[in-house]
């Protein structure tokens, strides 16, 4: 068994543990909405033809916010063709998936689903095959109350009541050639300022989300974003990030490690607007979004045939994920939290059936996946304050990120209501073979006891969550121990992610 330590203290804070970190994703890709979030005629389907059973799921995984429509869909994305009565909403090709949009689910369907599950939409716009103009009166039509054609439209079409959407991001991925309408970053610079800057005139209060780079691995990466936010940093409140992960060549060692990744990702981020902001003499500080991450099979998808056809909602990286993928997931979680004071917003990609923690099946069931566990459970409980910890912990080599800390942790404190104080440690096992004995300094936490130690792996961490057997991997009550001399001891098994909680009585 290896041996390591950390220590919790409220000195130790971050920031505030932001809401908007648990977000979501839903583009009109594959079967994400048509037999995912929508299927009329499904036997749980609703009045709106919304799945109940995802809807319960999306609820439990407390998803707080969810981008929307895309993704490269918004691209080619004619808000317009989604609105109005359905038997009049015309089809088109969609030129990112190669698919075609029946454009059955639109804005206002969106919408409902939303409120439904309780999640604050945060909406893209059209900046590849449109501008300035069609972005104005998107937001008209779903923001302001009445009184101009727009906003009339959308009271004809049975929405009395304004959207109120408040987050916008400007375009989407638009340094990536695959972007229908792909720019230079001094042409996206320009137009996502003047759509910023237009949008303001409506409505000055809204949080404009200006595109970074697809990936840290971009070959414009750090110039891409100095540059957009040289046209548009006073426009803008957030530059977004995105960013997926894989097993490539069986290197576990590093895949699991993928946490090290993110963070030199979001350091370089910050870094970079931060010299932006010296640079312009801004006072304001732009924090990160990022708005996609997951992790994704993407060399797979690449290897595949692409589809000759036009089908409408065909199976696209329906990734089944393993334990190992929510380890990873669960570390990626570690790092945003870790990264609160700047990262303020981000969405997993996507919520259903692509890349998701929940799939379903046309007229079947619906179940969670491995990487839906570690999401929920941080969604749940993370609250309050998040307090950065430093692991004392052996080191594995790996070959793309060098020497790593076989423990990574996180932590979170908040005072109840009732006068309970909780305090939760977040932390993940990356070695393949030994546990891990855990002791947790809790001195500058007196009175606190243990009341749960969940823990996600298995013996197999290929295993999988599937149809026939949806709760294989789930987590697990381990032994919460004693709190001797102010420390915990817990022991983390191979591989695993964990959540260890602990209570003080009001």
């Amino acid at each position: 068994m290896l041996h390591a330590s950390l220590t919790v203290d409220p000195a130790f804070r971050v920031a505030d543990v932001s809401p908007r970190t648990f977000g979501s994703f839903v583009e009109h890709m594959g079967r994400c909405v048509y037999t995912g979030i929508y299927e009329p005629g499904h036997p749980l389907a609703d009045e709106d033809g919304l799945r109940r059973d995802v809807l319960d799921l999306v609820r439990e995984l407390g998803v707080t916010t969810v981008r929307y429509p895309g993704g490269n869909f918004v691209s080619g994305f004619r808000w317009e063709d989604s609105v109005g009565p359905v038997a009049d909403r015309p089809t088109r090709l969609d030129l990112a998936w190669h698919s075609t949009e029946t454009n059955a689910f639109g804005l206002h369907e969106f919408h409902r689903w939303a409120q439904k599950a309780g999640v604050e939409p945060m909406m893209a716009v059209n900046l590849g095959t449109r501008g300035v103009a069609e972005a104005l009166d998107l937001l008209e039509y779903c923001n302001h109350p009445g009184g101009t054609a727009w906003s009339d439209q959308r009271i004809k079409n049975g929405a009395p009541d304004p959207f109120g959407i408040r987050m916008w991001c400007l375009g989407n991925e638009m340094d990536g050639p695959w972007q229908t309408g792909h720019k230079t970053a001094r042409e996206y610079g320009r137009i996502a300022a003047e759509t910023g800057r237009a949008m303001r005139m409506i409505d000055p209060t809204l949080e404009l989300i200006a595109c970074g780079s697809s990936s840290s691995s971009m070959p414009t990466f750090g110039s891409w974003e100095a540059t957009v936010l040289e046209e548009a940093y006073e426009q803008v409140d957030y530059i977004s990030c995105h960013a997926y992960y894989e097993e490539l060549d069986g290197d576990l060692g590093s895949f699991l490690a993928s946490g090290v990744d993110m963070d030199h990702f979001v350091e370089s981020v910050v870094s970079t607007a931060d010299h932006v902001r010296a640079k312009l003499r801004q006072k304001k500080r732009i924090n990160l979004s990022f708005d996609e991450w997951n992790v994704w099979y993407l060399s797979r998808f690449e290897s595949q045939d692409k589809p000759t056809d036009w089908a409408v909602a065909p199976r696209v990286i329906e990734d089944e994920y393993n334990v190992a993928d929510a380890v990873v997931v669960g570390g990626l979680l570690i790092s945003l939290l870790r990264n609160s004071d700047r990262v303020t917003a981000a969405c997993l990609a996507q919520l259903v059936n692509v890349i998701a923690p929940i799939r379903s099946e046309p007229g079947g069931p619906s179940w969670r996946q491995t990487t839906f566990h570690p999401f929920a459970q941080a969604a749940r409980h993370a609250r309050g304050t998040v307090l950065r910890v430093e692991p004392v912990a052996p080191v594995y080599d790996t070959k793309r990120f060098g020497e790593v800390s076989v423990v990574d942790a996180v932590a979170t404190h908040i005072a109840g209501a009732d006068g309970a104080d909780e305090l939760t440690v977040f932390a993940v096992n990356r070695h393949q073979s030994e546990d891990v004995e855990l002791a947790i300094d809790l001195r500058a936490f007196p009175g606190y006891t243990p009341v749960e130690h969940s823990v996600l792996n298995d013996t197999d961490v290929r295993a999988t969550n599937t149809q026939d057997n949806p709760g294989r991997v789930r987590p697990r009550e381990a032994g919460t121990g004693f709190v001797t001399d102010g420390r915990l001891t817990v022991s983390l098994p191979p591989v695993s992610w964990n959540v260890i909680r602990l209570r003080r009585a009001g």
